[in-house]
């Protein structure tokens, strides 16, 4: 058996921010062995976005093939921690470090269940690249997976759900995520003869304004409004009476299912176009939903058995690693609360973590039919 608390507690210890490899791998790879699973790590991918190690854990089984995803990079801890972010410490009823929630407590918890439960196929597809590029993380996984045809039919990632209580949402979907930058190049002059300059910063109020008055849907059954929001300007004019020679701006717009990364990308540039500047993006990920239908509902019920709640099914919060995972299977997300990741002190309640354990073996039961 594995206990789900003394593994997250030896995860923890092992520094892993992104990109993630090493010694936090050998602590996964050596509480799984034991328990049936084939290991396959390897490490792709060149600077600046790699290299990135990654891990495949197979089993064989019967029945529908279940998959648990999930990462073992952790976001830098940054200061002010009351202990150290690496100690994996139990403290009163809480397990303190960068990654308890987000999210290797989930990870250990997964493994603990299939430790404890046999029956349907299973892969853990663990990347050391979730919180940083992504390039060579989940992407890199799935290209492993379709070269030795393994082909989940139900995936859960383990990203922190929760928003009051262990149980309450299971995300269904995720809005999609592009950064766009626009420039405008103007010519630099004396403020006094504009005539004998072009303001970029004219221009590029003239796009924003345009930008701004964008509405680009009014949401779903599913999903909030898409939005658009002005993340940076830049000029770097250190003179005041000097007309720049350039002005930026950078927009982040977070899409719901009704839109698509490439299609709001010419968009944007093509409004930068009219008023003389250009733009260019990139995708971070595209919308998803998995409708409500097996996998929720097998998901809901372990919950409700377990937990004695009944779990809200959304689309709300930032991208993840699921927007990829979506195109293999049906995918949902379910882990603990989110309350404390990215923060000082993250930590996770240990009655959160066995009773994590306990739906996620409840999951593989009902995925085997028992």
């Amino acid at each position: 058996m594995i206990d789900p608390v003394a593994l997250a507690a030896a995860l923890l210890r092992a520094d892993s921010v992104t990109p993630a490899r090493g010694a936090v791998f050998d602590v996964l790879e050596a509480a799984l062995l034991p328990h049936g699973f084939a290991i396959g790590r390897f490490v792709t991918g060149e600077a600046p976005d790699g290299p990135v190690e990654n891990m495949l854990a197979t089993r064989t089984g019967t029945g529908p093939h279940l998959a648990f995803a999930g990462h073992l990079d952790v976001v830098p801890p940054g200061e002010g921690w009351r202990g150290s972010p690496w100690s994996g410490e139990v403290r009163g009823n809480m397990l303190y470090g960068r990654g308890a929630v987000d999210m290797k407590g989930a990870i250990a918890a997964f493994a603990a269940a299939t430790a404890r439960e046999d029956g349907p196929p299973l892969t853990l597809i663990i990347t050391g690249d979730e919180e940083g590029p992504a390039t060579f993380g989940t992407l890199a996984l799935i290209d492993r997976m379709a070269a030795r045809r393994i082909t989940p039919d139900l995936c859960i990632v383990g990203e922190p759900t929760c928003a009051a209580r262990l149980g309450d949402t299971i995300k269904i979907g995720r809005r999609g995520s592009v950064n766009i930058h626009i420039d405008v190049t103007g010519k630099q002059g004396h403020v006094a003869y504009p005539h004998l300059a072009d303001n970029p910063v004219t221009r590029l109020v003239a796009i924003l304004a345009e930008v701004e008055a964008i509405v680009l849907d009014h949401g779903n059954a599913w999903f909030q409004p898409s939005n658009i929001e002005v993340t940076d300007l830049v000029c770097g004019n250190p003179a005041h009476n000097v007309i720049p020679a350039y002005a930026g701006a950078r927009l982040s717009i977070r899409f719901n299912d009704e839109q698509r990364g490439a299609a709001l990308i010419d968009r944007i540039a093509e409004i930068a176009t009219r008023h003389g500047g250009t733009a260019h993006g990139r995708v971070s990920g595209e919308a998803f939903l998995t409708q409500p239908g097996p996998l929720s509902a097998t998901v809901s019920a372990a919950i409700e058995a377990r937990l004695g709640i009944v779990p809200e099914l959304s689309t709300t919060g930032g991208t993840s690693d699921a927007r990829f995972l979506s195109r293999l299977c049906p995918t949902v997300e379910f882990g603990l609360l989110n309350a404390t990741m990215h923060k000082v002190d993250e930590a996770v309640a240990v009655a959160d973590l066995l009773a994590l354990t306990d739906v996620y073996a409840d999951v593989i039961r009902r995925v085997r039919g028992v």
